[in-house]
């Protein structure tokens, strides 16, 4: 009996992407997007598929590396404790480190409140043939410096510049920015990880009470609760204002890790699968001096070939 034919890797994880991906067509709502769901997966069975996910974004990322054509930026977004760093340790496990940096963006250093706000980020992008991925970005600047309006008046912006259009402004610059990088070939994923206001209570709670774990709480990180619909709304605002096509944003329920993980390892591999990356082909000049050297290389005898031989006493 003849075996089906394997359906295309990409049709395999759609149902594990497609649910959760925003490419700004349509309406969007937050609050429809649950950050407890499980996408109908055991956690056995997601295992399964994140550990194939490995070896899957191993393989394309050499490729992509060999390639030199393409690179991809990956962004994470996502309120304290939503397992941003988790995520990427996982996710890229057994990545080939040599293409694959991580930037950690934090409160801006006052020479980079020196330039515009996307500057920072603009000389942390991936080269090509490299991922680069962003635990936090420039959309920070859309979020915690429009939740907390006072952070503006240390980017030291002209005041006349400073109006109530200014958050539609970042939004149309950043999406002019991410579609100058899709026309360069580095493809943008976005991914925010979702939770609830009473699971990051829990995972604060839980980074307490282990010793090796609370160095990753700060006192600020609690203060912040309060401004969690203000989070909400700002977040809602910017996937549906930032979202396209080109760089869809991916709203991932982070509550259960192994879903979290799944769908944006499964984005990941889905994007790059989409790109048809191959090795390099050799030819013409370059491959005649590559078989004129294998010849040389075969022709060799290895230096221990007569090792151990004595000879014949006259």
């Amino acid at each position: 009996m003849s075996k089906k034919p394997k359906r295309p890797l990409t049709e395999r994880l759609k149902p594990f992407v497609a649910p959760f991906r925003f490419d700004g067509s349509g309406e969007f709502h937050l609050k429809l997007h649950k950050a407890g769901e499980r996408g109908g997966l055991d956690k056995d069975e997601g295992e399964k598929i994140i550990e194939a996910n490995r070896q899957r974004l191993s393989d394309l990322q050499e490729k992509l590396y060999a390639n030199d054509r393409w690179s991809l930026l990956v962004i994470f977004q996502g309120m304290d404790a939503s397992g941003k760093d988790s995520a990427i340790k996982s996710i890229f496990e057994g990545v080939n480190p040599q293409g694959c940096e991580v930037t950690s963006f934090k409160q801006p250093t006052a020479h980079e409140l020196d330039h515009d706000f996307m500057w920072r980020a603009m000389i942390a992008l991936p080269e090509r043939g490299h991922i680069g991925i962003f635990n936090r970005s420039y959309y920070e600047e859309c979020l915690i410096t429009r939740v907390h309006h006072d952070l503006l008046a240390k980017e030291k912006l002209p005041s006349k510049l400073i109006s109530s259009n200014i958050w539609q402004e970042r939004f149309a610059d950043i999406a002019a920015f991410e579609r100058y990088l899709s026309r360069n070939g580095t493809v943008v994923l976005k991914f925010h990880l979702r939770i609830s206001r009473d699971e990051q209570r829990k995972r604060f709670l839980s980074r307490l009470d282990e010793p090796d774990k609370r160095w990753k709480f700060s006192a600020s990180d609690a203060a912040e609760r309060a401004y969690w619909d203000d989070y909400m709304a700002a977040y809602e605002d910017m996937i549906r204002e930032t979202s396209t096509d080109y760089a869809p944003w991916y709203v991932v329920p982070a509550y259960h890790k192994h879903v979290a993980w799944l769908v944006v390892s499964a984005a990941i591999i889905e994007a790059l699968d989409a790109l048809k990356l191959q090795y390099p082909k050799v030819t013409g000049k370059a491959l005649k001096e590559q078989k004129k050297a294998e010849r040389k290389l075969r022709a060799e005898k290895p230096a221990g070939a007569n090792a151990g031989k004595t000879s014949k006493k006259r």
